[in-house]
């Protein structure tokens, strides 16, 4: 399947990061002078044990290894040109990694 036949939408923050408007920043620095007493909890059920103990992770954060590859210089420029601002190592990780998803997806279907 390709990125066209999706139907997600991909986030990229502009150059630089995100920049709160002034408006916003007013309204950041008057939530954090805000005492925790005044906040209202009450629209947000606590969270039982239970719930606590099934938590998962938020996201998968894996630890990146730094690594030297040759890459044809069409293919290299194709990344880079589809990566756009955003760095093309981190577009060439996200197709690998979809690969190998594939991989261990179809190696399960052919155990099962």
């Amino acid at each position: 399947m390709s990125d066209d036949d999706t139907k997600m939408v991909r986030y990229r923050p502009p150059p630089g990061g995100y920049v709160p408007t002034a408006e916003e920043k007013a309204r950041f620095e008057e939530l954090a002078t805000l005492p925790d007493e005044d906040i209202d909890f009450s629209d947000i059920p606590e969270i039982t044990d239970e719930q606590w103990a099934r938590r998962q992770p938020s996201h998968y954060r894996p630890i990146k290894q730094p690594v030297t590859i040759r890459l044809d210089a069409d293919v290299l420029g194709w990344f880079k040109e589809k990566a756009g601002d955003a760095p093309y190592q981190t577009e060439i990780n996200r197709v690998l990694r979809q690969h190998m998803a594939r991989q261990l997806i179809q190696r399960q279907k052919k155990r099962a």
